[in-house]
This record gives C-alpha cells, structure tokens and sequence, in this order.
C-alpha cells in the first residue's frame, strides 16, 4: 500500500553519511504525495558510471529533457553524464520514459529506483520534467559522485492546474537574462505560468511595431522618485524594453521548461506611458509624461473615442503574434472615473449605451464595464480570453473571463460562486514585494510595506471552506505577485522571491492535510544550495511562531 513516509525519519535517515556514502532524499519541495523507501536493496549508485536515456530520442520534448536532466546533474555532482540513445540491459542508467497506461495526469510524474536504473516516467513529457526537477532536488549538491540513491517508489501530481508567479518590469526593468533566470526559478518549483506585467504608467516595455513611440517615448522617464514618493527624484533618466525577438526568445525558453507565459497590457487604467507616447488617447488631449513616482492616476485611456479601441486592439494583435497563450491579461485595476465624469465623449459614450447608476455602481463604473466587455470579445473572436484583476467583477463579463483576486480572497469567492474560473492572488500573503522579516528589520532596505513572511505564505487556504463544493472547482490556481516599484536590481528580486517561492509551490501542489510548517522548514533548508548554486540571493531569517 502506497505511504507518506514521516518525513523527520525520512529526512534524518536519507541524508545520513554512511560509510563515506551521502543518500538523497526525496523529502523535498514540493513535497511528493507518496514515497516508498525499500530498505533491503541496495539503491542506485552514482559512483558507478551511468548514463541518461530515453526510449522516445524521436520526441524532441524528451531529447531536451534528457539534457536538462545531463546539466543539472552537472550541476550537483561536478561530473558529466554521458546522453545516450539506446542502453544495454547490464548498464546503470536514468531513463526517461513515457506512460500514458498506469499514469493519468498530464504533469504527474513517477520515479521508479532500483540497483540498476532510476526510471523517470510520466504521461506527457512534461511530467517526466516534473520527475527530473524532483530527482534533481533530492540530490545533494557538493557531495560529488558518492551519492546513493534509495530503492524507491515516488509519486508526485500537483493540487492546481496553473501555478503562477509574476513579474512586474514596468517598474523596474530587467533584461532578458534575468528574465530567464526567473524562469528557472520557477522551473525548480514546479510552476508552470509566467505572468509578465508588461506596461505600466512608468514604463511601456513590449515593442509594439504599429506604435513605435510606445518604446522610443513611453518606455523611458526622466527620472524616478526617491523613498516612498517623498517628492524628491534622482533625475536621472530610466528605462527599456524588449524588443519583440526578445520578447519571443522568453516565450520559447519558458515552453522548453513547460512554462506558459501570459503577457497583460494593463488597461484602462495604468497607460500613461502610452498616453506620454500617443496623448491623443487620453480625454484631455494631454500633454502627459512617463510617471516617475508611484500609485494611482487619474488620467486613464479614454473610453469614449473609437481611436482608444482601434489602439487596444492593433495593439493586441502583436500581442497574440507573439504570445501564444489562450489566456491574455488585460488588467482592469486601479482605474479612477476622474476623467471620464468631465469628458464629452465619455458621457455622449455612456448616454450611447444606455449606462445608468444603480444603487451599486456609477454610470462610470459601468463604462469600464463596456470598455472591459469589448476588449473581451474582440479576443475571444481571435480565440482566446481574458484574465483581469477584481475589479473587472464590477460590471458584466463574460463567463469565459478568469478573474485573478487581488484585494483579498472576497473577489475570488464571489466569481467563483458566480462561475468564473479563479486565481486566487491576494496581497496578503502573496505579494511577494512585501517585507518578509519582523518590523524591527526593517531598515535595509527600502520595500513599498506590508508584512507577509514565510509562514504566512505557508499558511494561505486558496480554497476556503466558506465556498460550496461546484465553486471549490472553479479555484483553478494560486500565484504570488512581484511588483516593483522598490525593487531595481536582480539579487533584491530573487531575495524577494527566496524562500516564500518554496512555501508557494507547496500550497500549489500538495493537499491541505499534507501540509506540515516544521516538516516544511527542514525540507526548505535542501534548497538553499541549489540557491547558492545560482546566485539566487535568499531571505535566511524564517521563524517559527510559538
């Protein structure tokens, strides 16, 4: 009978130093659903010479697998492991093997290991490659080749079919490298979207073709403010962007480690980078300029002018050329009505369309309902459909609409019971540009607030027991957020990120009854290496509440 081995035992004896001989240990993060250790035979040596193959060398998802799992293993035990087509009967090998028979989920994943062979299955090869991201944890880093690995039976699936984590680069930007670091990063974890916050008041950073002001104007300001909006600015002037090969070399990098990237071009609110570029989108005609400080603005595109829609949608056109993702985030958040009360062609817009205020929204608000509406249809006629913060709930959309609640789990939970599908997102505890240490370290250095340490992150429920079982279903995923705006350079980034990404994954892929805080903290501990490994600067000041 399959069994969730206690996994203090498992920890303290698996990584054990018998005889000169270090054994991995499985007990990692996320943590598998079931290991089986067989203590009477001997397990796999890596001292002994062996090779990684694979059965499917035609299929070029495998072929890569099979190199991602060569260079991680470098990475682990300094040696080179030879990838080979085919292997003999007597010789020590890793195969990777596909298995639509015994396996029924598309990223599940079994590890099989004996004497001879460590088998890696998994009906897609994407959950070999989850299979591979768990062996290469399990491994000891800086042990060399005199690892053994148990005989075992381990078995792993996730809890939620889209794992999330986000980038905001409208902020700060980062280049292409660091970008695909992040990505890797998220591979470790086993998460599988990348949600890339590309445009903001501060900075448009996506090359548009149709529009190229949008970079060559709205992708730059003229300095950044100092502190938390104290009025003061460095003047010294900011930005960049990415091209769109760029931008498509991030996509391919991302699906290689089956990584699905959803871009949003934040929209109505959050534009004045676009409206710096292209004043003729705003209701006031401008003129408007690269915001250098942070928070909410009043001027917003402009919802009465059919120009603003021809944009929207040119512009999401490029957008879908180049992102191939069902899904596409248009934002939807922080939008003030300021501009719109005063502007003529928003009113004549809202008496056109017959938009009246209720005892629970303005006729302003109704019109970001319309804006919302048709941006939504006009990609659902390309096939796909839209992702928006809460604040889309304020008016009518589509069923088809995901809703990524921010402001707490309540929009969660009412779009759920409504029947929207839901990522839940809340600022707290999953905003990872939070502090993630006590008040009184909070001194070095400079973040936007907010306190969500490690437990925290640990304890989050994305399925509350106050949702009726039918709405249970339409929680499809969790994702953290990284916004920016006090986060400028690469190893603050990952330090944000490290180790509230461990607590994260966890949540994403193992059940609610498996969950263990003390348990947790001793696995977390076996990443560190690999951390270190990279150069992921990490928060190493976690504590458990008594």
């Amino acid at each position: 009978m399959i069994k969730l081995y206690n996994i203090l035992f498992l920890a303290l004896f698996m990584a054990a130093n018998i005889n000169g001989q270090t054994f991995a240990d499985f007990n990692i993060v996320p943590l598998p659903q079931n290991i089986i250790v067989d203590n009477s035979k001997t397990g796999f040596s890596m001292a002994d010479e062996f090779v990684i193959t694979t059965s499917h060398s035609d299929n070029e998802d495998m072929k890569r697998n099979s190199m991602f799992l060569a260079d991680y293993l470098r990475d682990n035990i300094s040696s080179d492991i030879p990838v080979v087509d085919k292997v003999g009967t007597k010789e020590h090998s890793i195969e990777l093997k596909l298995n639509g028979k015994s396996i029924s989920g598309d990223e599940d994943y079994r590890i099989t290991v004996s004497e001879k062979r460590i088998l890696i299955e998994g009906k897609t090869p994407k959950g070999v490659f989850y299979g591979i991201q768990t062996l290469r944890k399990a491994v000891p880093m800086g042990e060399g080749r005199n690892i053994i690995v148990p005989s075992c039976l381990v078995e792993g699936h996730p809890r939620f079919a889209y794992r999330g984590f986000h980038l905001d680069v409208g902020r700060h930007f980062f280049d292409v490298k660091t970008v695909k670091e992040y990505i890797d990063m998220m591979a470790l974890h086993g998460l599988n979207i990348f949600h890339w916050h590309l445009t903001e008041d501060q900075g448009w950073r996506i090359e548009i073709k149709k529009y190229p002001l949008l970079t060559k104007v709205g992708a730059y300001r003229n300095g950044t403010v100092i502190g938390r909006n104290s009025g003061l600015y460095d003047n010294t002037p900011y930005g960049g962007y990415y091209t769109q090969e760029e931008a498509r070399e991030v996509v391919e990098y991302a699906r290689q480690r089956y990584i699905t990237v959803i871009p949003e071009i934040d929209m109505p609110g959050h534009m004045l980078a676009a409206m710096t570029a292209y004043p003729e989108l705003g209701c006031t005609g401008g003129p408007y300029s690269v915001e250098r400080s942070w928070g909410v603005f009043d001027d917003i595109l402009c919802a009465g002018k059919e120009e603003t829609f021809h944009f929207v949608e040119n512009v999401l056109d490029e957008i879908m050329d180049i992102f191939p993702s069902k899904i596409i985030h248009i934002g939807g958040d922080e939008a003030p009505r300021t501009r719109w009360k005063s502007c003529e062609l928003c009113q004549k817009r809202i008496r056109d369309e017959h938009l009246v205020t209720d005892e629970h929204h303005s006729a302003e608000d109704r019109l970001q309902s319309y804006f919302t509406k048709r941006v939504e249809a006009y990609l659902n006629s390309h096939g796909r459909s839209i992702i928006g913060w809460d604040e889309i709930l304020d008016g009518d959309v589509a069923p088809s609409a995901t809703v990524m609640s921010w402001r707490g789990v309540e929009g969660g939970i009412k779009a759920a019971e409504k029947g929207h599908d839901v990522i839940m997102a809340p600022n707290s505890p999953l905003y990872f540009d939070h502090y993630q240490t006590p008040a009184t370290d909070w001194i070095n250095p400079t973040l936007i607030g907010g306190y969500s340490p490690l437990e925290k992150v640990y304890a989050f429920e994305p399925a509350p027991e106050t949702l009726s079982d039918e709405a249970k279903k339409h929680i499809i995923g969790v994702q953290a957020n990284l916004w920016t705006e006090y986060i400028p350079f690469r190893e603050l980034l990952f330090y944000q990120a490290l180790p509230r990404l461990a607590a994260l994954a966890e949540l994403q892929w193992i059940s609610p009854k498996h969950k263990n805080y003390d348990d947790f903290l001793v696995r977390c501990q076996r990443l560190y290496p690999i951390y270190e490994c990279y150069d992921w600067k990490y928060c190493k000041v976690q504590k458990i509440s008594q």
